[in-house]
């Protein structure tokens, strides 16, 4: 049995017809193929009795049959739990901790369907009531890097809804960001609701992507400051041609001053636009300044912004309904989520995201924010990348500590004291580093962010 005509995304996905809908390692599809595929996705569901309201795990990554299932679970009215490049325990746990009643895995090779024995306990009210209001949802889990991974649940007609309005755009877009990220669902829903075309690269590293940018001439990249640092160390810019884009959006994670000059003078054509949003929230519509500033505004009539204590809150339409396994103080009583950003205010109501307060380094009872120290060490040529960290102290608490890459024929040598003589020039006495360590690399978390800790091990 076809999925239910009357979803709006549905019927936007059938009149993009002809047009491509993504490019995969696996192929090229059309959005009619991908309805098409969706049908067969739906009719198995119903070959599989999974009812509506059912907690289904969906562990796969982007392509087609992934694409299909996800619309055809959105259509049956079901809880999805998208997981990416899990271990097989730590998907089980996930799957536990939803009360999942089936996990679907989808690779290249085949799709594998398990029923989950069932445990016999309620639902949680909030997964009941999305099944009350016969509403699809989504539940998402935060990274982990603070703690234990958070579960957050989206009612996703709710989500959908607000991409109901966007224009058909002739463009083609490269999902970078996880297929269980909430930037990567929001590039994902942009691209079904709009009608671009989606290039799916074979893996997230910057020779793949450069190669997939230049081969299916890619018009917008959205990812972040550190997977863009790193196109840039591996010499990517150079060895594809990167002329098709007219737009990198970055976010996740602030971007160093330094490094958005190094990223324009290599892409003078490109247009860069910082993007902001939570997993909590949504990502809200924002608009930088220019592309040579980190300076953005929220505009987006979906989204209330204030700033409470140099800390961002947000209020939108589309947040969370709350968590499955956390408490909810991050959210006041009359909806407002305390995002744990920190910002400062800009004439014309402007923004710049300075850090987390999470990673704030206390210095002695002086708050010292790693961006700006990266911001300043990046500025000397001999550093392609680096991060900052706090270290404990006897005496002050913690001190700043910086992990540094060298750029090709520096001195290893003359570093430490360059590093220092610099940011002493820069910083106040407190912010500079009392440690510099030269490393190959500074350690990236599997959603292409920096791991401000010391020793990190790439996940």
């Amino acid at each position: 049995m076809p999925a239910p005509s009357s979803h709006w995304l549905l019927e936007r996905i059938a009149e993009h017809g002809e047009k491509i809908a993504l490019h995969a390692a696996g192929g090229t599809a059309t959005f009619a193929q991908l309805r098409a595929a969706t049908d067969r996705s739906y009719a198995r569901l119903e070959d599989e009795q999974v009812s509506s309201g059912e907690v289904v795990v969906l562990d796969a990554d982007y392509g087609i049959d992934s694409l299909a299932l996800l619309l055809a679970l959105a259509a049956n009215r079901n809880v999805i739990v998208p997981v990416t490049g899990l271990p097989v325990a730590e998907v089980e746990q996930r799957a536990a901790i939803v009360g999942a009643a089936r996990v679907i895995q989808v690779r290249q090779a085949a799709t594998t369907w398990q029923r989950r024995p069932p445990t016999g306990a309620q639902p949680h009210p909030m997964l009941a009531r999305l099944a009350a209001e016969g509403h699809a949802g989504l539940v998402l889990f935060s990274s982990g890097s603070t703690g234990r991974p958070k579960a957050m649940v989206h009612d996703f007609d709710r989500l959908l809804e607000s991409y109901r309005e966007r224009r058909s755009r002739s463009l083609t877009l490269l999902v970078f960001l996880l297929f269980d990220h909430i930037g990567g669902l929001h590039t994902l829903l942009t691209s079904l609701a709009s009608g671009t075309t989606l290039v799916i690269p074979q893996f997230r590293d910057p020779e793949h992507v450069g190669a997939a940018i230049a081969r299916h001439r890619v018009a917008v990249l959205p990812t972040s400051p550190t997977f863009l640092n790193l196109l840039l160390l591996s010499d990517a810019v150079r060895r594809h041609d990167l002329g098709s884009l007219r737009i990198i959006s970055y976010g996740t994670e602030p971007m160093p001053d330094a490094l958005l000059r190094r990223l324009r003078a290599a892409l003078p054509r490109v247009k860069f636009i910082q993007t902001f949003g939570t997993s909590e929230t949504g990502i809200a519509h924002t608009s930088s300044k220019s592309s040579d500033s980190t300076l953005l505004k929220l505009d987006d009539p979906n989204v209330e912004h204030r700033i409470v204590d140099g800390e961002l809150w947000l209020r939108s339409r589309t947040q969370i309904l709350g968590y499955l396994n956390h408490a909810s103080e991050a959210f006041t009583d009359d909806g407002w989520f305390k995002t744990g950003d920190l910002v400062e205010t800009a004439e014309d109501g402007f923004l710049r995201v300075t850090g987390r307060r999470s990673e704030m380094i206390n210095v002695g009872g002086e708050k010292v924010l790693p961006g700006e120290v990266e911001s300043v060490v990046l500025e000397l040529p001999e550093i392609v990348d680096c991060v900052a960290h706090g270290e404990p102290s006897a005496i002050t608490g913690q001190f700043v500590a910086v992990r540094v890459v060298l750029a090709p024929g520096a001195d290893p040598a003359a570093i430490r004291k360059r590093v220092r003589m610099h940011c002493r020039e820069r910083l106040a006495g407190y912010k500079v580093p009392a440690r510099v360590d030269i490393v190959p690399d500074t350690g990236i978390s599997a959603r292409f962010k920096k791991i401000r800790r010391p020793n990190p091990v790439n996940p």
